[in-house]
């Protein structure tokens, strides 16, 4: 019988664990619990002798200074209810896995075919609860039950069976075998309405259009002919349709960004734009590129996973952002756990391989203290924050990568649908066994490997379902179920074969499973052949189109050459990561799939992926108009600098920020937070990804939502601006900086549900315009993005949708971390400049929004003078005479001013008379001084020895000096008329910044 080892803590031991459940029921499932107390149970299927069970328990598996253990014997006690919570049969259970190995160092022999330990949570709960309640906080808050199984007894079922039994969680076959599900064929010879019912009841998100174009195909007589030569009838399989909705949906084909566009702007002029994409993003690279001529650093753009740029001569960087903004709606914690190691793929999928030397993360969500009522479909904006940051900390720590850069975004409408952007860098070798690194191909023959996780249920449809807006029927099954340790077991092995050649390609087996990405893959050479019997399952009674297309994590696919293959297996065991061959690559022409002997999937290669013509999408500009705010001049703003500092946009996010792991790898530089006491809002991250080179990496991003209210053109240019500022800010390269685009918008497409979809469609194409536009000036190459298109909510009376969004990171490189600037202040004494024009330029700033307006002036970009701004200051930064920088963005110069002194502990004396202005005089004045969030501007203190030599690299740029950093630790701005209208002591500034999301 197996043995049941408990470990509880001590008695007087906090439990912490046991404290996050509690405040979580009482908070998102409103019922009332006096405590909630955990028990750790391990149940050991070995033969074990007493004493290696007690050696086991008393010592890996207990910590003896805090907790107690027993072995068959229960430790629970005075409780009301108790829930045991494990994993299914099959599916990856770390814990127990770890403390299998754990035992098997221990005894010094490894443990017998059949044997295991498996690890579980017990939660003792001390409340009056009914039955109902207890499976509410198992279903809602415990228990992810694609993957785990829970079980309740109250405590007087407890007693009478002492405890829970030590069941193994056994199954006898999870690898699935010819014959044992039944593929479907499916008619398509029906009405339009049958059609129709068919993509919606099968979550296919496939348009009329779109079923006509495959209810034409396979009534094409030489198709009809070819597929009875394989025993396949005229009606498609399941396997097929579910295969070609994945290839096709939204998600995956980019269909708004590749449709045919017809544009009209607000003067009437008309324009056709053939590919959002290719018309204005790979155009600005192709045209960048040309610039740059022999200084070209891009060596592969949009044609993997993830784009590649040139390093140093022996080494290339690697950078990838994603969302993962649909299944983060339905379960925040899995979808976003996902987002971060699913990213994490990219870059490493990417070329031949890459270590991953950074994460980033940007989440845009509703206010967490939200009060209004929601549809019942949508989770509390908290309860999404919470299970979003909890997902990726999970994810990205125990990976053991850092998160270096990020933010949090807030306004109400992301309720609908939050965003949750994670991305990922990596580090590849310039060459890799005598090829570039980024070059990697197929060879008819190769064989087809699946390494990593297993295929679960877990991710069915998460691709079509992420191609539609968030409604009632969303299923919760699309969510992907993510387990950073056995992704980090993966990645160490496959970076070592990597380095032995055993392999010719990789890439990452994401949206749509194995029908894309051997899709893809099989596109390199011409066709492959597919055995999906022989796929290792969590769990026996996967149907075959559930094998193809579910989206289980950690997976990666491969191209093996035949005579490396067990040399490539045998090295999978010795690392302990699941490798199998499941088919080879042709040149057939055709993607062919099989389940033991029957063909269940017989699609010709150039129909699955160039068969769906572009879509027609209408768009007309109309520039919307917003009421313009009368606002009161005041003799002191005090107040109001306050209570923008507490704002949720402006406020720290040290809460959040402190969970995630910076340190991991040494190579962090410039922190996420920087100052005296370590706690100022750093404006990106340097990275050292070579600890023995002082070569830094430099990101940072851009993101300004709000302004799409009033046009999304100023959006786009200002976000990318604002990602270039905060880049330059602290000493990043202009001649090797990169930019990547994450375009989330509300749903563009014109339709009855939709009925300004052509205003939403010409929005994107303003978007566009604007990437173009700012990029070419500030010689700044895109090489990869990504667009998520249908962030809407709609349960058929209310529809929320998000504002039009564009994050845009950029990643570059400085050639001595040394000498890299923070924008914390340094020293009394020291001159402040102000670098840029300011002007009457607040409309949808943090400012005008809490005075409850939107206001017209949005923030126009002025590049060309911003380039050769930023290029003179990075000459200063190169000579070693700027002290502090900190760019200029939400709330102005007075938000910048507090954040820059109170992260270096000293004051600033500033004047508002001495500040460049731009625009009309008469609009001049303290407010727009303050708080105008105009363009590419940035905060400098320079040390009063380097004054000359600053203003000589700054010649000929706007620029000038307004104040000076003062040993009294208080900010004092004067305005227009010479009296004080900001004055404010460093510690109360600091706790308005910091007290909003403390305790979240």
């Amino acid at each position: 019988m197996p043995n049941r080892i408990e470990i509880a803590l001590k008695d007087g031991v906090r439990d912490a664990r046991g404290e996050r459940i509690k405040r979580e029921i009482e908070h998102f499932l409103h019922l009332a619990v006096d405590e909630v107390r955990t028990i750790d149970v391990y149940t050991v299927d070995a033969a074990l002798t007493p004493n290696e069970l007690e050696q086991a328990a008393a010592g890996p598996f207990s910590d003896p200074v805090i907790q107690t253990w027993s072995i068959d014997r229960p430790l629970a006690h005075g409780f009301d209810y108790a829930v045991e919570v494990g994993f299914r049969p099959g599916v990856t259970d770390n814990v127990g896995r770890t403390a299998r190995e754990a035992v098997e160092y221990l005894t010094g022999r490894k443990f017998a075919a059949g044997e295991g330990v498996y690890y579980a949570v017990q939660y003792l709960f001390k409340a009056q609860l009914q039955s109902a309640d207890v499976d509410k906080i198992a279903t809602g808050l415990l228990c992810n039950t694609l993957i785990q199984r829970y079980s309740v007894l109250s405590a007087s079922d407890f007693m009478a069976r002492r405890g829970f039994s030590a069941t193994v969680p056994k199954v006898s076959d999870s690898v699935g075998t010819a014959g044992r599900s039944p593929v479907q064929e499916i008619d398509l010879n029906v009405s339009d309405e049958e059609l129709m019912r068919i993509s919606k009841e099968g979550v296919l998100a496939l348009t009329l259009d779109e079923m006509q174009i495959i209810q034409a195909h396979y009534r094409d007589p030489e198709v009809v002919a070819a597929r009875s030569k394989i025993g396949l009838g005229a009606k498609p399989t399941d396997v097929e349709l579910e295969c070609l909705a994945q290839t096709w949906s939204e998600h995956c084909k980019h269909k708004i960004f590749a449709g045919t566009v017809q544009y009209e702007d607000e003067k009437g002029n008309k324009q056709e734009i053939k590919s959002l994409f290719k018309s204005f993003i790979q155009r600005t690279t192709k045209d960048v590129r040309e610039k740059l001529g022999e200084k070209d650093f891009c060596l592969s753009v949009f044609k993997d996973n993830a784009g590649v740029i040139k390093f140093n001569e022996k080494h290339s960087l690697v950078f990838k952002v994603e969302t993962h903004n649909s299944p983060s709606a339905l379960d925040p914690y899995g979808g976003a756990l996902t987002g971060i190691v699913g990213v994490n793929r990219d870059p490493f999928g990417t070329g031949q391989g890459s270590k991953l030397i950074f994460n980033t993360d940007v989440f845009c969500f509703a206010d967490p203290f939200y009060e209004k009522p929601l549809p019942s479909r949508l989770l509390h904006p908290r309860r999404i924050f919470e299970g979003v940051v909890e997902g990726v900390e999970h994810g990205g720590n125990k990976s053991g990568i850092p998160t270096v850069n990020g933010s949090l975004v807030f306004d109400d409408r992301f309720a609908g649908k939050p965003l949750v952007f994670c991305g990922t860098a990596g580090l590849m070798p310039a060459e890799v066994n005598g090829q570039p690194g980024q070059d990697k191909f197929i060879k008819p023959g190769d064989l087809i490997v699946m390494t990593g996780g297993r295929i679960g249920k877990d991710g069915i449809h998460g691709a079509t379902f992420s191609s539609e807006e968030l409604n009632e029927n969303s299923p919760v099954t699309a969510v992907q179920i993510g387990d950073p340790i056995t992704q980090k077991r993966m990645f160490d092995f496959l970076i070592r074969a990597r380095d032995k050649g055993l392999y010719r390609f990789i890439t990452d087996n994401g949206a749509g499973g194995l029908s894309s990405s051997i899709g893809e893959m099989a596109g390199e050479c011409g066709g492959c052949r597919m055995d999906l019997a022989k796929a290792p399952l969590k769990y026996p009674g996967l149907t075959p189109w559930e094998i193809l297309i579910s989206e289980a994590q950690e997976r990666m696919s491969l191209a093996v050459p035949p005579e490396k293959v067990d040399e490539f297996l045998a090295m999978a065991g010795r690392f302990g990561v699941e490798a199998t061959v499941l088919g080879e690559f042709t040149d057939s022409g055709v993607f062919h799939m099989l389940y033991g002997e029957r063909t269940v999937a017989w699609l010709p290669m150039d129909f699955m992926h160039e068969g769906l013509p572009p879509m027609q999408l209408p768009a007309k500009w109309t520039p919307p108009q917003h009421d313009e705010p009368v606002l009161e001049e005041k003799n002191d703003y005090t107040a109001d600098l306050k209570e923008l500092l507490s704002s949720l946009n402006i406020c720290s996010k040290e809460s959040v920020v402190r969970r995630y792991d910076h340190e991991v790898q040494g190579g962090s530089v410039v922190k996420p937070f920087t100052g005296v006491a370590n706690d100022g809002p750093s404006d990106a991250a340097v990275v050292r990804p070579i600890l023995e080179s002082f070569e830094g990496v430099v990101t940072a991003h851009g993101i300004c939502p709000r302004y799409s209210d009033i046009d999304t053109y100023h959006m786009t240019a200002n976000a990318v601006d604002e990602a270039m500022r905060n880049y330059v800010a602290v000493g990043g390269s202009l001649d090797l900086v990169a930019g990547l685009d994450n375009f989330c918008w509300c749903d563009p497409v014109l339709s009855e549900k939709t009925p300004d979809g052509d205003y939403k469609m010409a929005q994107l194409v303003r978007s566009n315009q604007a990437l173009y536009d700012i990029c070419m000036e500030y010689n700044l190459p895109l090489i990869s993005g990504k667009d998520s298109m249908k962030n809407d909510f709609y349960d058929g009376s209310t529809k929320i949708s998000i504002p039009p969004t564009l994050l845009f990171s950029v990643i570059g490189k400085i050639e001595d971390a040394r000498k890299s600037v923070t924008m914390d202040v340094k020293r009394p004494g020291d001159i402040v400049y102000i670098l840029g024009k300011t002007g009457n330029e607040l409309g949808a700033s943090e400012y005008l929004t809490l005075k409850g307006f939107t206001g017209n002036t949005v923030p126009h970009v002025d590049a060309a003078k911003a380039y050769r701004r930023y290029q003179a200051y990075h000459q200063a930064v190169l000579q070693g005479v700027v002290a502090s920088c900190h760019d200029l963005s939400d709330g102005g110069l007075a938000v910048a001013a507090a954040e820059s002194a109170f992260a270096g502990g000293y004051g600033l004396q500033i004047d508002l008379s001495r500040m460049l202005w731009k625009g009309d005089a008469a609009a001049r004045n303290d407010l727009a001084l303050l708080f105008s969030e105009s363009a590419s501007r940035h905060l400098v203190t320079v040390r009063p020895d380097q004054r000359e030599a600053f203003e000589s690299a700054m010649s000929g740029n706007c620029f000038t000096s307004i104040g000076t950093v003062t040993e009294e630790k208080e900010l004092v701005i004067t305005g227009l008329s010479g009296a004080v209208v900001v004055k404010a002591d460093l510690a109360g500034l600091k706790e308005a910044w910091q007290q909003t999301l403390r305790e979240l």
